[in-house]
């Protein structure tokens, strides 16, 4: 079953016994965590096991949801952007099989870093 979940009392009643049903989230959730929290703080393609429970009769049902796809409405547009980017860089990263062309991405991204101007350079520069 589940290693750690998270375990909440549910508005729902058993539709065996009509008792209480608990539902219990994971993996790895501690036991207080919300079931809002946990789909909010998921991850784009993660798997969250679902099982409601009635302790009077022993009814179980268990689910398995995937996250397929976060897409986010409001917030820091400046970090919904770069964490857009760094997934996008990621993917590309992991599709490529060549240690010689990673080595030379890497090589490239230092480089720009180097010509890029900092922003204390900037600053001194507005101020002659």
């Amino acid at each position: 079953m589940l290693m750690t979940a998270a375990r909440v009392s549910w508005a729902m009643d058993c539709p065996a016994c009509g008792g209480p049903v608990t539902l219990e989230i994971g993996p790895n959730r501690l036991p207080s965590t919300p079931l809002t929290e946990v789909v909010l703080d998921a991850a784009a393609d993660e798997r969250l096991d679902v099982l409601r429970t009635c302790w009077d009769c022993g009814w179980q049902e268990e689910r398995r949801l995937r996250i397929e796809a976060i897409d986010t409405t409001a917030g820091d547009a400046d970090t919904i952007e770069r964490a857009r980017l760094l997934e996008e860089i990621t993917d590309e990263l992991a599709a490529i099989e060549a240690l010689g062309t990673l080595e030379d991405t890497l090589a490239e991204v230092r480089r720009q870093r180097r010509l890029e101007p900092s922003a204390e350079d900037t600053d001194t520069d507005a101020t002659e």
